[in-house]
Formats: structure tokens, sequence, C-alpha cells
């Protein structure tokens, strides 16, 4: 019968979600977003904090901002200053609310713990300072599972794995790019890498065993940066260019990385598309530099397999893009996603729904989803163990924890080198170690207890001007 030929409309919960900005007074106003050329997306945020590269004369900075402090930021504000040059990428700490990591154009990556009160002098020290690369670092990226991994990616082609917590390096990836990285991004478990490269290849990557297990050459014929993610069941989704420079999506499966399960053209815009994924929806949102608008898919098994889903439009271009993982989002308004968008002096909070009568809890929008807690200790995963992300229920909304402290124990070098120079003779060095303390131990001992002592009572003093500081604004300002 003809009434059969009518297209079906393909079912997805998903089909209506929509994209709101924030009222005005939600919004961040007042910073001076970053002016560097880099297609990182300039804003890290978490369901503490909304962290945000600035532009900083002489030396690189970045502004740290609990995400309750909407409305004008004050110029004195605080910044996280210990870059000796432009900062180029951030990234918060899976496992830890209150730690975030920064790459430099100074070729280093340092690592800070963040306060949850807002201190009263710009953060300066970071805990640790991570020194491996020759030039600057453009990409970092936390492991999703284990405990303080934390990868870098530089101007020299180099990716390396950091164990923060000791401060060392656990594998640096040297012969496997032969130009510039475009981008890093680890699956779900973190067992593998897909990188892009300017040399126009992407590349799956066994970290540990140091192994290219994969690799496509021109998944996208044009000569712009591609982009590269781990979608479900390890499939890869890819952004670039065509030839005639229209710019394109792409779904590969790593059996037959030779031909794409999809290839779609989208438009003829030049911004790099950051791809940004859902893994509890399976949506992709695409967010382009310079562009005004968010385009979204869904990924499924059916053909066409990647699905337009609807366009967030918007009149002003974005400057860089945050992405709120799941545990940040209000489940009670069914969010499923939020993203950050930056213009020139303001972040602008835009939030994606689906349209729900009901306001019991969505079980169906909210799969239990990663939590803080990692499943693996560095020194597991590096020895090759694998272990999924550890998952939380989002039927009570999450509660962030408190302040949790980073603790580095970098070791000591004397105990794992042979002292440099000329070979001593055994004798001679059993006699050194084996000599008596020195009587200035226990001094430097006192003199260590007393600064950690006046550390402490600094801390504790800037918490509390901040805190009285907070109290006279509200007075100031009429209640709050």
């Amino acid at each position: 019968p003809p009434a059969m030929s009518r297209r079906v409309v393909r079912q997805s919960k998903f089909r209506h979600v929509f994209g709101q900005p924030v009222k005005a007074d939600q919004m961040y106003e007042d910073i001076r977003v970053s002016k560097v050329t880099c297609d990182s997306s300039f804003c890290a945020v978490n369901p503490k904090f909304v962290a945000i590269i600035v532009e900083s004369g002489g030396g690189g900075a970045f502004i740290v901002l609990p995400l309750a402090k909407t409305g004008r930021v004050d110029k004195n504000h605080p910044l996280v200053t210990g870059h000796t040059a432009p900062v180029l990428d951030i990234d918060w700490c899976p496992h830890n609310d209150n730690v975030i990591a920064s790459a430099s154009e100074d070729t280093t990556v340092m690592v800070w713990q963040i306060p949850d009160y807002v201190p009263v002098r710009n953060i300066t020290e970071p805990v640790v300072t991570l020194e491996g690369h020759s030039k600057r670092v453009s990409i970092i990226s936390w492991h999703p599972t284990a405990r303080n991994v934390l990868l870098s990616a530089g101007c020299d082609n180099l990716v390396i794995l950091w164990n923060v917590g000791t401060g060392e390096m656990l594998l640096a990836l040297d012969d496997m790019h032969t130009d510039l990285i475009y981008n890093v991004g680890w699956n779900r478990n973190g067992s593998l890498l897909v990188t892009t490269c300017k040399d126009k290849k992407v590349r799956v990557i066994d970290p540990r065993k140091q192994q290219i297990i994969a690799e496509k050459t021109k998944p996208h014929d044009g000569t712009r940066p591609i982009r590269a993610i781990f979608v479900a069941d390890g499939k890869i989704f890819t952004t670039g260019f065509s030839r005639m420079s229209e710019r394109q999506l792409g779904l590969w499966d790593l059996n037959n990385f030779e031909e794409p399960i999809a290839l779609q053209e989208m438009d003829t815009s030049n911004g790099v598309l950051l791809p940004f994924y859902d893994a509890d929806s399976s949506i992709v949102y695409l967010c382009g530099k310079g562009d005004s608008s968010i385009r979204y898919f869904e990924i499924t098994d059916e053909a066409p397999y990647v699905h337009y889903l609807n366009t967030y439009s918007s009149k002003e271009p974005q400057r860089g893009m945050g992405f709120m993982p799941k545990r940040g989002l209000d489940v009670s308004k069914c969010e499923i996603a939020r993203f950050f968008k930056l213009h020139e002096r303001k972040c602008e909070p835009i939030v994606m729904t689906v349209p729900r009568k009901s306001d019991l809890f969505q079980d169906d929008l909210y799969p239990d989803t990663p939590g803080p807690e990692p499943a693996l200790e560095a020194d597991e995963w590096l020895s090759g163990k694998d272990a999924e992300p550890i998952l939380i229920s989002l039927r009570d909304g999450y509660v962030p924890i408190k302040n949790r402290e980073l603790k580095v124990v970098k070791k000591n070098i004397l105990d794992s080198k042979p002292p440099p120079g000329p070979r001593r003779s055994h004798s001679t060095y059993s006699s050194v170690t084996l000599c008596p303390p020195s009587p200035q131990q226990p001094a430097l001992e006192e003199v260590l207890e007393e600064i950690r002592a006046l550390k402490e009572t600094v801390q504790a003093q800037e918490k509390r001007i901040s805190d009285l500081e907070n109290k006279l604004g509200q007075f100031t300002n009429g209640t709050d």
C-alpha cells in the first residue's frame, strides 16, 4: 500500500535535544581570553571550576573561577601564573577536581593544586613541573582511568607520558610522528591513543608497547588540520577537510581502516572542528573555532551511522569551548551537555536539554557514568593492566568532594643510580652511605617543619581574608 512508502522517521530520544544560553547574569564577564593562535579549546571545566587561558603580559596565565562565581570578574582576580611563555592547553584531572595541568610554549607542563576558596594572590607555585620536551607543548590530556598519569605532546613531535605522583617520565613515544601533532585522544579505558598529525596520518598507538597498531593516511584529502577521537566500540570519529576545502566528518573501524563507515560533507567554513563526545548518549558535538554554531550528531550501529540531530546557532563566533563532564550536569533539568563558550571578553554557558514532561529522574538519559575514583594506580597501568572507568549513579545528582591534596613524592635519585663521576672503589662508597647521620640533619628537619607550619598559617589567613572579603562584598551589594 502507498502509505508504506512514506519515509519512516528514525526513533531517537535525542531527536529534540535543544541548546539554550544561560541568562545574562549567569555568564562570566570581563575575561581577557587568550589571543594565541592555537587549535586548543582554551577552556576546561569540572563540577567545581571553570578555567580559561587568558592574555597575560610576559609569561603565561590562566584564570580559575568557582562555577558559582558568575557575573563580572574582578580585574584583580588572582590568576595561575607560573609559566614564562603563553599557556597553550589546560586539562582538569578527572580524578581530582582541585588539580589542573597546563602546557606552555615555555616547553614545560605544570600541575597545580587549586583551593576550594578563592586565593588572595596569584597562584605561582605548581605542585610539580614536568620537563622533557624541547619545544613548546601544545597538548595535554589526563589518562581516563589510571591515577596521576598525564600525557603531553609537543612541537618536538614527541608524546610523553608522566607519573605526576612522582614527577617522572613513564614513556616517551618519539619515533612515531614525522611532523606536528594536531591532537591526541585516549580510548575509554586508556589502553590506546589516537593521534592526528600534519603528515596527514591518523595513528592508533598502544603506548605501553610503543607500537602503532593501525594507521590511515589521508582520511580527509584536504591539507588543513584533522582531529580524531575514539567513540564507542573502539571506532574512531574524525573531522577534516575535503580536497575542495569542504569540512567533513568521518567514522572509521579499526579492523578495516581503509574504507570509512561514514563520510559526510558539511560546509565550506575554514575553522577546525573540535569534536566533543558523550559516551553515555553516543552524541558527538562539533564546535568550529570561529563558528557561531554547535552541530550535533548521534552515532549508532544503523546506516548512515552518523545521524545529524540539530544545530545550536547564535550570533557571535566562539574563540574556544569547555565541555562539562557528565557528573557536573543538572539531572533534574534533563541537561545532557553543557558547553562553556568563550567570546573575546566573556564565557557563556550553553545548556543542552532533552525535553521531558516528567520531573522524575530519567534513567534512560543518565546511565551510570565515570565518577572521580581512578580504577588503577599508575604503576599498575604501566605494567599492562587495563580497567574500565569506575561508574557512579547520578540519581541524586553529584556532590563534589572536598579539597583533595595531590601529593608528589619524588623518588630519591641516589637510591636508583650509582653516583656520577669516576667510579669510586666499593669500600669508600659503602663507608659514605654507612656513616652516622650528621648533626645538621635534625636542624634541617626543624627548619622544614617550621616552613610547613608557616605555609599553613599563610593559607589559613588567605582563606580568612577571602571569606571576609566575600562577606564584605555581600554587605556592599546588599543581600546576595
